[in-house]
């Protein structure tokens, strides 16, 4: 912020302070100001002076005076030292003041089985959930978001928290190589997000899940965790991450070098489709909504 940090001090047994203590330099500018006006009119005077007897100068130069100059520049230097203050923003004294905060809580359920590295979304569904995640993040303001990672099992990746740098930092560790278990379970995830906010204190104003994931589901507990929620009354907001056309799934080696498409039994390679019908009914049945850009980010929608 222009004006540096903030002065802290004490005056007369009181916090004071300037808000913006760098514009205090006006203040400076003032004062040099008033002593070229005077030093000025001096040196005038005393020029006049030099040439001229005083009987003289009062008939040549009727207009050379000291007094008149040096009020002008005193004037002038008095006006930026006043407006030099008033731009620092002085600040005297101290109040407490007892704000009771109610805000969201939000878990994020973040799809990262092996079918979110396919590509039929730039740089990847995974990376396009990550960043619509990070846009999320953004534009919190005080509310607490907590992670939960799922593949063929859930787990918490972030507990609640408001500090949105640490749930970054999780974010950026999610892979699918990490995960213990293959597959895509989204009803254990959507249990363990209902757990967490369960386990929490009340003090929340509404309590929200933001599933991303492409709606594939391998297991078909869904039902039972949407039976949950809806109990609860907790909403699910679905974001669907993929295309309806279908993307290879690719298999990279241990350095990240991409090595070839996963393939069936029968050697034919596999196709991942986001499957919309799945998360819809998600949102629907918790009283959510479904979110699908195919070509940007739809985490504005969630955040308005």
């Amino acid at each position: 912020m222009m004006g540096g940090e903030a002065w802290r001090f004490t005056l007369l047994g009181y916090p004071a302070g300037f808000a913006r203590p760098l514009l205090l330099l006006l203040c400076l500018a003032g004062l040099v100001v008033a002593a070229l006006g005077v030093l000025l009119a001096v040196r005038r005077r005393t020029r006049v002076a030099a040439l001229l007897t005083e009987r003289l100068a009062e008939r040549l130069a009727p207009g050379v005076s000291v007094a008149r100059p040096v009020a002008q520049s005193s004037m002038y230097g008095l006006g930026l030292l006043m407006l030099g203050v008033a731009l620092a923003q002085p600040q005297c004294g101290s109040r407490s003041e007892l704000v009771k905060r109610r805000g969201i809580d939000v878990v994020v359920a973040l799809d990262a089985s092996k079918s979110m590295l396919a590509s039929d979304v730039q740089p990847s569904r995974l990376a396009r959930a990550k960043l619509e995640l990070t846009t999320l993040l953004d534009e919190l303001k005080g509310d607490r978001v907590g992670i939960v990672a799922f593949a063929g099992e859930a787990f918490i990746q972030c507990p609640l928290t408001s500090d949105y740098a640490a749930a970054k930092l999780f974010l950026r560790a999610v892979e699918p190589e990490e995960m213990p278990q293959g597959g895509s379970n989204i009803g254990s995830a959507l249990m363990l997000a209902q757990r967490m906010l369960l386990s929490t204190d009340r003090g929340a104003k509404d309590q929200v899940v933001v599933l991303l994931s492409d709606g594939e589901d391998t297991t078909g507990e869904v039902s039972e965790a949407v039976a949950a929620l809806k109990e609860a009354g907790i909403q699910v907001l679905a974001v669907g991450i993929g295309g309806a056309d279908g993307a290879p799934i690719p298999r990279y080696g241990p350095k990240g070098d991409f090595i070839d498409y996963v393939k069936d039994r029968d050697g034919n390679t596999v196709m991942t489709r986001m499957d919309a019908s799945v998360l819809t009914e998600i949102a629907g049945e918790t009283g959510g909504v479904f979110l699908h850009q195919p070509q940007g980010a739809s985490m504005g929608e969630v955040v308005a």
